[in-house]
């Protein structure tokens, strides 16, 4: 019943997300031009070319991006996690400002895939740095290797950003995490990734729920906890790296939606089960990309505000809430 709910409330904001925006189309002939009837070359084109491919991106990046999320708090038992701890934005943003500054790369196509391999390898390293000494793979080493190399990469991102203008402005653009003005063939490019990331997390559920009772617990009850964790890792890098790429790093999406997942489980009786925690967290995250992505277009028109603005707008206060909370828990 619940999944059923955010299904319609997801259906409901790509409906708003192809009427809404600097030309106001009705949803009557939204319908229209969905079916093939549509009142005139203007409102085909914006609802065909402009706004669909960038709701379908919203959607496929969105749900990424709250499958990431999930999997990082629980891989890592930590509620506080984002899945950029493993190192995959920095990666990323490092990635783009080498195509930019050094290569010289102005084409989203060209430098999108120097993102993805920029995550890929930060993953990597993490995971290799994390696995290292005689207790193997663990949550804490894998934080702070995650840590370490997020430092390292923002500090040497920083430091080609100073020294080249022009990677300084396509990665301000890039950096604020936006759904506007892309391609409608990135769409393309970027499911089968997600695709791949999407099955590997789900089937990471039911281990899940037996890692989050201890790795001992976990070894007991026949878990190969290592294989898990890896599994895990490749399916956050495959995800975090595609969306990313594309959009941007879009701040506290994959913290925000987890707590929330677990709140409605909660409420709706489904307890801790990783099986109902990934799938909520996979249509809530799309929910309030796509609802951030609408409110930008809408309050400053014609101007538009990223949608990655926005979340960290609502995601700062909301972390801090967090925190206070888990603090006051501990008195």
């Amino acid at each position: 019943m619940l999944l059923a709910g955010l299904a319609g409330c997801l259906a409901l904001l790509c409906l708003l997300s192809l009427a809404l925006g600097a030309l106001r189309v009705p949803l009557g002939q939204v319908a229209d031009t969905l079916l093939g009837h549509p009142p005139s070359r203007m409102v085909d084109n914006v609802v065909w070319t402009v706004r669909l491919p960038r709701t379908w991106l919203a959607l496929a990046t969105g749900m990424g991006l709250g499958l990431a999320g999930m999997l990082m708090q629980a891989l890592t038992r930590n509620p506080l996690a984002d899945p950029g701890l493993l190192g995959v934005t920095a990666g990323s943003s490092f990635g783009v400002v080498i195509a930019v500054g050094l290569l010289g790369f102005g084409s989203l196509y060209e430098y999108v895939w120097f993102a993805f391999a920029g995550a890929a390898a930060a993953s990597v390293v993490v995971y290799l740095l994390g696995r290292m000494g005689r207790s193997g793979l663990t949550p804490v080493k894998l934080a702070l290797a995650g840590i370490a190399i997020t430092a390292l990469l923002n500090s040497l991102t920083s430091a080609i950003v100073v020294l080249e203008p022009d990677a300084l402005r396509r990665y301000r653009y890039w950096a604020a995490g936006s759904l506007a003005d892309l391609p409608g063939d990135v769409v393309k490019n970027v499911l089968p990734f997600l695709a791949v990331g999407a099955v590997l997390a789900l089937a990471c559920a039911p281990a899940l729920n037996s890692l989050a009772l201890g790795d001992d617990v976990a070894l007991a009850l026949g878990r190969r906890v290592g294989l898990i964790r890896l599994q895990g890792v490749l399916a956050i890098m495959v995800l975090v790296g595609a969306s990313v790429a594309v959009i941007g790093p879009v701040v506290f999406l994959g913290l925000i939606v987890p707590q929330i997942a677990r709140v409605l489980a909660q409420w709706a009786g489904l307890g801790p089960d990783h099986r109902w925690l990934l799938p909520l967290s996979g249509l809530l995250s799309p929910i309030l990309l796509l609802a951030a992505d609408i409110l930008g277009r809408v309050i400053m028109r014609p101007v538009e505000i990223q949608a990655g603005v926005l979340i960290a707008f609502i995601g700062g206060p909301f972390f801090i809430a967090m925190v206070r909370r888990r603090r006051l828990a501990e008195v």
